[in-house]
């Protein structure tokens, strides 16, 4: 059983090396300016379903480094590292909807995903919580009691999916 355990955390730490690699690799490279070789080594990382390259790539499509400015795409990536329970992916999508750039404006679901973001940050993003909780009291103030009830009521219900 011993054996049988540090194998498996031996397996789990290759394959997480194996991502982590390319990730931090697209990481330097978008940090440093290059965006060819970031939005490169990001784009099948988020095709496998990693949501950290999802969100970076949204985050390519919605600033427009490295590849045309889309925020319909940059919603799309958004949406997948969000539905994994990423919280940047979250923040930003609920971002998108507020303002309704590359999704129809939607507050409920704006307060819903920057709801879900502010829950999910770790306790060393504080600053990260932080913005997250005072950008959906600003959606907030915008919505009936009734809107904020049904995001709050979506929040409570929402479930992470699987990678695809």
């Amino acid at each position: 059983m011993k054996s049988f355990l540090t194998s498996s955390l031996l397996l789990v730490a290759i394959a997480s090396a194996a991502v982590a690699g390319p990730l931090e690799d697209a990481t330097t490279a978008y940090q440093r300016g290059d965006y060819e070789t970031a939005q490169r080594l990001l784009r099948p990382l988020a095709e496998q379903g990693n949501p950290v390259a999802q969100y970076k790539l949204g985050e390519m499509y919605a600033t427009g480094k490295g590849v045309r400015q889309d925020y319909a795409e940059a919603a799309k990536l958004y949406r997948l590292a969000a539905e994994q329970g990423d919280p940047d992916g979250q923040e930003l999508l609920g971002l998108l909807y507020d303002v309704g750039a590359g999704v129809p404006r939607d507050y409920v679901k704006a307060h819903m995903w920057l709801n879900l973001a502010a829950s999910r940050y770790l306790a060393s993003e504080v600053t990260k919580r932080e913005v997250a909780v005072e950008t959906r009291d600003l959606v907030a103030s915008k919505m009936t009691p009734g809107q904020i009830a049904q995001a709050q009521k979506l929040a409570r219900e929402w479930k992470p999916k699987p990678a695809r």
